[in-house]
């Protein structure tokens, strides 16, 4: 076994790591304060060619392997988890979905302006009455004279409504008991963006509602087979719960480096509180739980680079990390005390970001079900 990372990754995690210090950090409180989402960060992003890591060089993509997007999205994350879940729902949700079921033609169309980062994809699979029962989807999309006409709603939806969205791809009832996915352009009639949802946390991505009224789109946008729909996105949610479970463990780290230094820099009865034992043993934890969590997340991402299953090993990382990040969140903002509690200090802000890592991509009841499915109970 062989834990050292190659030098093309630690490369990857350098430079990302620069880009989120120097870029990131300085504006991302003022992102979060003014629910601004960040184009200028995004179009930096995708001059590096960090908005399609695993999507093949021939459509534009990085070309590079799931741990080197879960290693980017961790790095984003330890400084803000607006830019990060941008970068994670375009790439997971949005772009991946084409590459794995469309068409060559399709994938022609709208990969390469995807996976170069000048355009955003969404993916709309949660409805105000289908959440963690996607199943449940009420979304219906009829076939009439060469067209599929869509009825419904879609709700708590990340990139369908910036400047630079391409396109929606749309979890729908195509018959009774038939679940299939459909592209939808943004601008096509019929198809309404809601204004931003205001957040406690996130605040600096976009999270829409979207409606449907007699959308009609072409059936060539149709992905995939017809009825495969049901499958085709739980695929697509186990490689998604890489990416948010490398967001827990970014957050996670972020917590832990912004609690240490802090720790470092405080004094009360004459000494660095990092001196007390009571703060040692904080730091201990939460360095000792962000490496079992790295573990989980790296080796997902290598059980998927294998082409190995991987969905009961995505659901634990993204259920333990997801706990992590709020056990550290909570314990670094402990640490800051009152300062903690103030917007001014970072900490503030992942602490507000850290809980929806436990509701989306499949909230914490869910992923235990899926692990117990796994596990043949």
């Amino acid at each position: 076994m062989n834990f050292d990372l190659s030098e093309e990754h630690e490369l990857l995690r350098s430079t990302v790591r620069d880009f989120a210090e120097r870029r990131v950090a300085p504006v991302a409180e003022e992102l979060d304060r003014e629910h601004r989402f960040p184009y200028d960060i995004v179009a930096e992003l995708a001059e590096l060619g960090l908005m399609g890591i695993p999507i093949p060089e021939e459509y534009e993509g990085g070309g590079g392997d799931t741990l080197s997007y879960a290693i980017a999205v961790e790095e984003l994350t330890r400084v803000d988890s607006s830019v990060a879940i941008t970068v994670a729902a375009h790439t997971s949700l949005g772009t991946m979905p084409i590459l794995l079921y469309g068409s060559e033609e399709q994938k022609r169309k709208w990969l390469p302006d995807l996976a170069a980062g000048r355009r955003l994809a969404a993916f709309g699979l949660t409805e105000p009455e289908a959440g963690s029962d996607a199943g449940a989807t009420r979304t219906t999309a009829e076939l009439r004279d060469g067209r599929w006409v869509v009825n419904g709603s879609k709700m708590f939806i990340t990139n369908a409504g910036t400047d630079i969205t391409a396109c929606v791809t749309l979890t729908v009832r195509t018959g009774d008991d038939e679940v299939s996915n459909i592209i939808v352009p943004n601008g096509t009639e019929g198809y309404e963006i809601s204004a931003p949802m205001r957040k406690m946390g996130w605040r600096a991505s976009d999270t829409r509602e979207l409606s449907f009224r007699d959308c009609a789109v072409p059936e060539g946008n149709l992905l995939g087979e017809r009825g495969a729909g049901y499958r085709q996105f739980l695929e697509i949610l186990d490689g998604g719960r890489i990416s948010i479970a490398a967001m827990g463990l970014g957050l996670a780290q972020g917590a832990y480096d912004l609690a240490g230094t802090y720790a470092r820099e405080r004094k009360q009865f004459g000494q660095p509180i990092s001196k007390f034992q009571a703060i040692q043993f904080k730091l201990a934890d939460m360095a000792t739980e962000i490496e079992a969590g790295r573990g989980l997340v790296y080796k997902v991402a290598w059980l998927k680079d294998q082409g190995r299953p991987f969905g009961q090993a995505a659901a634990m990382a993204k259920l333990y990390t997801g706990e992590l990040a709020h056990r550290v969140a909570n314990q670094a903002l402990q640490i800051h005390g009152g300062y903690g509690y103030m917007d001014e200090y970072a900490i503030s802000r992942l602490y507000r970001d850290q809980k929806v890592l436990e509701v989306g991509e499949g909230t914490n009841e869910v992923q235990r079900l899926v692990i117990a499915r796994h596990l043949g109970f």
